[in-house]
Parts: structure tokens; sequence; C-alpha cells
């Protein structure tokens, strides 16, 4: 199969140049023009894919290096623009920036060599005028394998400033294809863990949106844009595919009536009775709204393949789980925002507890940890797990290397993943008696808890790199 989608990957010098605006602006524009436009962001972000689908009307996809493996880059990328017209990829921090201590590892100047895609670099020029050559420059000539094919200059004061950077790079040989003027207008506000989610804001991340499409159609050059993504080389190999991924998965070990350290079950909550849906089908129940907002569209496809009902609540609203439900993924978000609004839904608490308490999986990633915990400042939450969570200080954020110590619902104990941290939030304890991974980096740790059907903890994961991961839970719903 060969994949020649057109495509461009947007980047800069470093993080704050102004990458999202451009990205999703391009998205806007291109698709205001009647074309279907594919978005991607590099790295392990969930907030800025929320914009990009805003802008496309499609889903937004990560491309992660670490998490996915470099192998799965394009894969992932052919699934996710499969049938468009235009990929637009945003960059994540600096071009060459990745991992820690991993060289180009993660990096976008890494995924667009595997996309085999040209770089636009978007300058922050608001303080420099012929500097800005010998920057650009530098990028380009950095690593000849990546093709930085033309800049975009942000933040631009006057048309007198506009026109030195501009008789500036016409001696770096890269061409300039865009010039946006400062515009407060296109500003998206932002608090503790980056931009405020789409979900949160959604009248005015449309308005937002647009602005940054208006302001991209009157700075940039679309039709030479569009020309270089269509430069893009041509990438042999198969699209990604969750039901082959679930497939060629190895089957998953049965798995035992109580996996980890059992909680036990007050007697205020009896099982409550899960109903077979038709076809075998068993519902997984994904938390989602303002306050869980943090998911892979791929986790729903491969849930899907591997023979589940995925239906979508939101804990704010709803005061039952889905009909039906034989499972719980609670992803990443910010329930430390909205605790006093979910520990006021006392009815779902008392829903999720049952559920848990009755030995079915739950997966929780983060903000579903502190769901699931006692208490976040104070406030009661489901009362799952015995910790208390609160808000701190301390930024963790980073890549981890993670091994499954107890055996769970989700894998078997010695499974190998990678994940990534994200929070201003500790739970004390950090561990259950039967944790849920052992971490490598920065310092050697076990984190998380596994509970009966419980599995939790910090670490997002991708599940694309171990589609097994939802083979096994699919499992566990129909035994448990």
């Amino acid at each position: 199969m060969v994949i020649s989608v057109p495509r461009l990957v947007i980047a800069a010098p470093s993080s704050g140049s102004g990458k999202t605006t451009v990205a999703t602006g391009l998205m806007a524009a291109f698709a205001s023009r009647g074309l279907a436009v594919s978005p991607h962001k590099v790295g392990p972000d969930y907030i800025d894919p929320g914009y990009h689908a805003l802008a496309t009307g499609r889903v937004g996809r990560n491309l992660d290096a670490y998490l996915c493996g470099t192998e799965l880059i394009a894969p992932l990328f052919a699934h996710g623009a499969r049938g468009c017209d235009l990929a637009v990829v945003e960059g994540v921090m600096g071009l060459y920036d990745g991992a820690a201590g991993e060289g180009e590892l993660a990096s976008t100047a890494q995924v667009a060599k595997l996309l085999r895609a040209p770089v636009v670099l978007v300058v922050d020029a608001s303080s420099q005028s012929r500097s800005v050559a010998a920057l650009v420059h530098g990028f380009a000539s950095w690593d000849p394998e990546v093709r930085v094919s033309g800049v975009i200059l942000n933040k631009v004061g006057s048309s007198r400033h506009e026109e030195m950077l501009r008789e500036a790079l016409d001696e770096s040989g890269v061409p300039v294809l865009g010039c946006l003027r400062r515009a407060a207008q296109v500003d998206t506000p932002a608090r503790h863990l980056g931009l405020v989610p789409v979900a949160e804001r959604r009248s005015d991340a449309v308005d937002a949106v647009g602005a940054m499409a208006e302001q991209v159609r009157r700075g940039c050059d679309l039709d030479a844009l569009y020309a270089l993504a269509r430069g893009a080389g041509e990438l042999s190999g198969a699209a990604w595919d969750a039901a082959a991924a679930v497939v060629s998965s190895p089957p998953p070990p049965l798995p035992v009536p109580s996996l980890g350290a059992a909680a036990p079950r007050p007697p205020h909550r009896p099982e409550r009775p899960r109903p077979q849906t038709p076809d075998g089908l068993r519902v997984v129940a994904v938390a989602g709204g303002a306050a869980f907002t943090f998911s892979y569209a791929e986790h729903a496809e491969l849930l899907t393949a591997a023979g589940a009902e995925v239906v979508t609540f939101d804990p704010l609203r709803d005061e039952q789980l889905p009909d039906g439900t034989h499972g719980l993924v609670i992803g990443g978000g910010f329930p430390e925002v909205y605790a006093p609004e979910l520990s006021a839904n006392e009815p779902l608490r008392k829903a999720v507890a049952e559920l848990a308490f009755g030995g079915a999986p739950v997966a929780a990633e983060c903000a579903g940890l502190l769901y699931l915990s006692r208490d976040i400042d104070g406030q009661p939450m489901c009362g799952v797990l015995d910790v208390s969570a609160r808000m701190s200080e301390r930024l963790t954020l980073g890549y981890r290397d993670a091994v499954a110590v107890s055996d769970s619902a989700l894998a078997v104990a010695g499974t190998r993943m990678r994940g990534h941290e994200f929070h201003r939030t500790v739970v004390e304890p950090g561990a259950g008696a039967a944790p849920a991974w052992g971490v490598r980096a920065p310092e050697r740790r076990v984190e998380g808890f596994v509970q009966q059907g419980v599995h939790a903890s910090y670490l997002h994961t991708h599940w694309a790199s171990q589609p097994g991961v939802a083979r096994r839970f699919v499992e566990r719903c129909r035994t448990s």
C-alpha cells in the first residue's frame, strides 16, 4: 500500500512560538475551502487535538514515537488520514526536542522524517529582525534529513518590521509562507496543565478557532502551503487497523476472580446485576464531559474491535452508568477543577463504587485515579480506593518506562509499557498493596493500585502499543 496524502508538519524553535494557533488556523482555513483535513499532534498532548477536531470536524489524533514506537507512526498517521485531502501535523516543543536523554526520539523532527513530510517553521519574530535569518538557517541545516521548507512569521509588529524580516530571510533560502500580526482574539486561556480544553469552553473555543482561521487566511499563502504539502514523499505500508491489531495480539489469560488486594465490599453496596447485550457484546462505559477530556481515539476503537459496545457518559451530569455496563474506563482530565460538582453527584459515585466492588474491570488513568479516591482536597469522591488526593505546587511531567507489577484486568505482571505523567496532584499513599506499575525513571518506584478488577494509576498509556490490553479488558468484562 502506498500512502500519498498531502501533508505538512508545523514546528517551531521552542514552545510558545504559536504552533497551535498556526496549525489550528491552517486546519480550519483549509477545511473552509472544502478540503477533508486530517488533524494530528506530535506527542502525548490531549488538549490541542480538541481544538484540531473543532477546526476540521474530524477526530484529533496523536503521533507519539515514545509511547507507540517509531514503527507505528506511519500506520497510525495513515489510519487517521484515510480518505483525506490534506493532513496537518502540529509539532511538540521545539523542532528537535524529544524525550529527555533519548536523542531525537519522540521529537517533531523524528516524526517529520518518519512521515517524509515537509516542515514549516513558526517563528516568534516579536523581538528580532535580521537575527531571524540566523535562527532559521540553524534549524534548516541542523539535520539534512529534516526538510524545513518554509517559515511563518508570528507576532509581527508592523509593516516595517515585516519588511525587515523578509529581507533578512531572502538570504536564508527558506521562503516566507506567512506573516501574522499580533492578535489578542486568538489567545486561548490556560491554567495549571496548559490550555483550557474545548469541552469546557465550547462556544468561546469556536470563536477562537474562527479567529485563528481568519488570521491565517489573511496572513498565509494557502496555495503555496498546499503545493508544499502535495510534494511530500510517498510512504509504503498498511494503515493501522484496530481489528487487525486485536486479532494479532496475544490471547489474554483468563482473569482470576480477584486480582491484587481485594477490598471488602460494604454491605450497603450489593453487587448490581449487569445484563448481557445482544450478540455477546459488553458495554464499556467511558467517562467524558468537561471533567474527563483526555483520551486517545484508538482506545475506543480497540475496545470496539475486541467486542465491546463503547458508551460515553458524563460524570458531571449523568446520575447512573449506562445501561448494561460491564466495564468502566476513566481517563485523564481535570476532576480537581470540578471536584465540588463531581462530589455533588452522589448517585453516580455510588454506582461507580458498586460496579468496582462487584469485581467489574475498571481502568483509571490520572483523573480516573483521583475520581476513585476517597476525596480530592476534602471533597468526597467514589471511595473505591483508600487514598486521599490533593493539589500540589509541584508539576510531575515526563515519559516513563513501566512494567506491570501485579496481574490486573489490563495486563499480566511483567508486561512492559511506556507511559506519560502530567499532573499537579498527589495521592496518599502513592501505591497499594498490589501496585499497578514499577517505574524505572526518574527514580525507581512503584505506583498505582490493583484491587479486584480495578487498575488505577497516574500513568497515561497508549493502547495501540499493546492491543492485548483492550482484548484482556473486554475478556474480563465477559467473565466478571
